[in-house]
């Protein structure tokens, strides 16, 4: 079986899809159980990442992100011909009579639309909709997710798969004490901290975070460190907020972190703070859980769902919950110890293994069946 995989996002901002895309990649290249790949990139200096004899790499020009879904994606899958198409992120050519998967990796835009670009929402009002009606399947990252899809863009259940991302085994591994001393050197960072990873955007409640942290962290003699920490939309103003509270030094802005320094930042900290309005899935979660760092995080959505019993969920709406739940965390060490227990041992269920092969026996299943 040939399957087409559009990669127009391959170099999108850091961040969770595509840290998605690349990971499940690698292991459907790696293990492509006797089918062949054609890779559909949008920047021609990418050929050639995925040197393999049953991948065949394509470049297809730009243009606006429609125009590359819609047009000349669609010319290339007719010269190079594919049995089926996927796409790691949103999106399918509405032409064209090939079966076709999509991931959906959570519909915050229904849930808060107010947290979305105007644009986005007209994509995400008008194009989601048809690019649901026109999948053979979906794959959603979560339960909620899945019931989501079913919601708002009225899917029938049995085109949505559930499908949990993975976690890099990198995360896995504890670092010795000189190379986690060698990491607090090179970023500075505090003896004792809690931690953010990721970028700001309206769903990730930042301002809330920062306002919780002040009422404990100082007081407790707690560093907050932000490792990511730009403005992805929306949120410049959140920025802003550790100085409004005249935080200072107890705030340590790290900048964005490579996945290969990451797992020390989790394993040096006190505890991971996302206590997000929404999370489809949250990735954070799942390394800081491998790297046996305890979680804060909100008690809805896709965050509950990935942490389960393995964190302390809190009210995302109330900064009293938030910073209770900080307080907690940091001042109980035999919670910490639970927790980290806990969270090892959930986190050793999230694999890219296993992502790759539900996601690929799905994509064997609407091959089999042909275009609905």
């Amino acid at each position: 079986m040939r399957i087409g995989v559009m990669l127009r996002h391959y170099e999108q901002h850091g961040g969770g899809v595509r840290v998605y895309t690349r990971a499940l990649l690698e292991q459907l290249v790696a293990n492509p159980g006797g089918h062949e790949y054609v890779l559909f990139f949008a920047n021609p200096r990418l050929l050639g990442t995925y040197r393999a004899p049953h991948v065949e790499e394509v470049y297809v020009p730009g243009g606006s992100v429609l125009a590359w879904d819609q047009m000349n994606l669609p010319r290339a899958l007719r010269r190079r011909g594919v049995d089926v198409l996927f796409n790691p992120k949103y999106s399918v050519p509405l032409s064209g009579r090939y079966p076709s998967a999509w991931v959906c990796h959570g519909l915050d835009w229904y849930v808060m639309p107010w947290a979305s670009r105007f644009i986005d929402r007209l994509s995400h009002r008008f194009l989601v909709p048809r690019y649901a009606r026109r999948a053979s399947a979906v794959v959603a990252v979560s339960e909620v997710t899945r019931q989501h899809l079913i919601e708002f863009l009225k899917m029938p259940a049995e085109r949505i798969t559930t499908v949990y991302t993975g976690v890099d085994a990198a995360f896995h591994a504890p670092w010795d004490a000189a190379a986690l001393e060698a990491v607090r050197q090179r970023y500075a960072l505090p003896e004792r901290y809690v931690l953010y990873a990721g970028a700001i955007y309206p769903p990730k409640n930042f301002t809330r975070l920062v306002q919780a942290y002040a009422r404990v962290g100082p007081r407790l003699g707690v560093s907050l460190v932000i490792a990511g920490g730009s403005n992805r939309f929306l949120s410049a103003h959140e920025l802003e907020e550790p100085t409004r509270l005249k935080l200072g030094d107890w705030v340590k802005w790290a900048g964005w972190v490579d996945s290969q320094t990451l797992p020390a930042f989790y394993q040096l900290a006190q505890a991971l703070l996302l206590p997000s309005l929404f999370e489809s899935f949250g990735l954070p979660i799942v390394e800081a859980m491998a790297s046996r760092c305890p979680v804060v995080t909100s008690n809805r959505y896709g965050a509950q769902e990935i942490a389960a019993d393995a964190a302390v969920l809190v009210d995302p709406e109330s900064v009293e919950a938030i910073a209770e739940g900080i307080e907690r965390i940091v001042t109980q060490s035999a919670l910490r110890e639970e927790l980290k227990q806990r969270g090892s041992a959930r986190a050793a269920t999230f694999t890219w293994e296993r992502c790759a092969g539900q996601t690929l026996a799905v994509l064997e299943r609407i091959a089999a069946e042909g275009s609905h």
